[in-house]
């Protein structure tokens, strides 16, 4: 390992940087935190002196030109996240977005394209992908530990908006308020599929149902309760390309507490279920069973799945934004094989496209038609 430092900027400060992105750099040896950018210029400079970072810009543009940024990690509203990767590929920069890269998968392939062209790495922010429990079964499955794989089950519910009054974040500019609005399976399920994908392989086909259950809200930035009608929850199956059967749930509104992830996974060999639930001062937890032994045990895991400084009860948005960017800054300064890149958020919206195309023409949908 060499002694080389990354030179990373981080355009947006705002409450996802400040609890999850810039902690990650902050804590990484290797990376050279050289600029921060927001257009609320105070929020720029207090992000620099918590985190270190040596430059303060208003401007993306700037920061993406900066000759000492190597790397730019967008963590903007959704909307700006493919033109600034966009401006990044183009200037020969390292790029970390936020999901989703679009709300459309073809935009999201051709920015994938790009960047392979450009010789430029991606990454998007699958943020549970970096689960130390999760990694445990995705190599479990790779290893062939669990043996042939039948069963997978994928969960991310909480009741993060089971108030009424608690508000929405935003419903997208031009939504017809009065019919279903895809939510729960954008915002969370798009989460669950990616890890689901990255550890049973390609989607077939998708059937699904997506339900309003709480019909006025409060939206951010808006007064009052308003009348919207957005997907609560999502049930769904999946019929993996490798004969794997699959189901999946997105809940805005089941009783229980962040992040509530879940992903289950059964084979010829054994079972595993990493519980991704903030209960009790631990972040998550790992179960295995083996058909010979089916009594599932809790399986700790040793300190160095974790990144270094953390332990079960640093809160998750740190936990596991810190191995993300670990990996992604060594993969940089290594040449490691990528992982998690814009290619795999395209064909997460691309699942999420066929779930809802299933559910408003209630058929079976072929993933990719």
């Amino acid at each position: 390992m060499s002694d080389a430092k990354l030179g990373v900027g981080v355009i947006g400060t705002f409450a996802w940087a400040d609890k999850a992105h810039l902690p990650g750099y902050k804590a990484h040896e290797r990376v050279d935190l050289v600029a921060v950018c927001d257009v609320n210029e105070e929020r720029a400079r207090a992000a620099a002196e918590k985190f270190g970072a040596r430059k303060v810009y208003t401007s993306a543009a700037e920061l993406i030109a900066d000759p000492e940024v190597q790397m730019v990690d967008v963590c903007t509203p959704t909307h700006t996240h493919l033109p600034l990767s966009l401006d990044a590929i183009a200037a020969g920069k390292h790029v970390l977005s936020e999901k989703p890269l679009h709300t459309e998968a073809a935009p999201a392939f051709d920015a994938a394209v790009r960047a392979d062209a450009a010789g430029v790495r991606t990454k998007l922010g699958f943020t549970f992908r970096y689960s130390p429990a999760i990694r445990w079964i995705q190599e479990a499955v790779a290893s062939g530990e669990l043996g042939e794989i039948y069963h997978i089950h994928g969960f991310e519910q909480n009741q993060q908006w089971l108030d009424p009054d608690f508000p929405l974040r935003q419903v997208a500019p031009g939504a017809k308020r009065d019919q279903l609005i895809p939510s729960s399976i954008v915002g969370y399920g798009s989460h669950l599929i990616d890890l689901m994908r990255w550890v049973g392989g390609e989607f077939g086909s998708v059937v699904s149902s997506m339900k309003n259950f709480i019909p006025e809200r409060v939206i951010r930035g808006e007064e009052g309760r308003q009348r919207v009608l957005i997907d609560d929850g999502t049930v769904g199956l999946v019929e993996y390309q490798s004969g794997a059967q699959g189901t999946l749930q997105t809940s805005y509104i089941a009783v229980g507490n962040y992040p509530g992830v879940e992903l289950r996974v059964y084979g010829s060999k054994g079972a595993a279920i990493a519980r991704l639930i903030s209960e009790y001062d631990v972040q998550e937890t790992l179960m295995v069973a083996t058909k010979e032994n089916f009594e599932f045990r809790r399986l700790d895991l040793p300190e160095s799945t974790l990144p270094p400084g953390t332990t079960l009860a640093t809160p998750w948005p740190e936990l596991y934004y810190r191995n993300l960017v670990r990996h992604f800054v060594d993969e940089i300064l290594e040449d490691r094989p990528q992982e998690c890149t814009f290619h795999d958020g395209a064909k997460s919206q691309e699942i999420v496209d066929a779930f809802i195309k299933a559910h408003y023409e209630r058929r079976w949908v072929e993933v990719g038609t």
